[in-house]
């Protein structure tokens, strides 16, 4: 029914260059920004600032959503400190999300999500690649691999990481 592939792409341990690179040579035609707060502290990753992104992708031609809908609450990224807090390990180095985060995160975002008008949106963008960011380097370790998967299972939709 839906005719585009979806892909996920954070911005840890990339640079300006490296990070839009990878979108252009995978033909990347639309961007879906699923971030709580869409600013990244320091100058190291301005170039994913909401304003600067933003005008970025409209110069490269790619389309730009903001769904802040997907991004986790307080209180679920809560659990997930904790987790990080009781194996000391930093969001920057996790590796995966806790089964605690991932659970709360399905059953208060991803059940309630409608991803129905999300996916008439894309489909009205005529979108063929469509990648879902936030800012962890692995994907794993991250929400937008859940949203991901959810549409890979969901919609049959097939699923790269970036």
């Amino acid at each position: 029914m839906y005719n585009f592939d979806i892909y996920t792409i954070g911005v840890y341990a990339s640079t300006e260059d490296s990070f839009f690179r990878k979108l252009i040579q995978n033909n990347i035609d639309t961007f879906c920004d699923i971030r709580q707060r869409r600013g990244v502290r320091g100058s190291q990753y301005s170039y994913v600032n909401s304003l600067y992104l933003q005008n970025k992708l409209k110069e490269i031609g790619i389309n730009y959503i903001y769904a802040k809908e997907l991004a986790p609450t307080n209180e679920i990224r809560e659990k997930q400190h904790i987790e990080d807090a009781l194996k000391g390990i930093q969001k920057k180095n996790r590796r995966e999300l806790s089964i605690a985060f991932r659970r709360a995160y399905k059953d208060l975002i991803l059940n309630d999500f409608d991803f129905t008008f999300l996916l008439y949106t894309l489909q009205r963008l005529s979108c063929k690649k469509v990648a879902f960011f936030c800012v962890e380097e692995n994907p794993f370790a991250c929400h937008r691999s859940l949203v991901a998967t959810e549409l890979h299972n969901k919609y049959n939709l097939k699923l790269r990481y970036l």
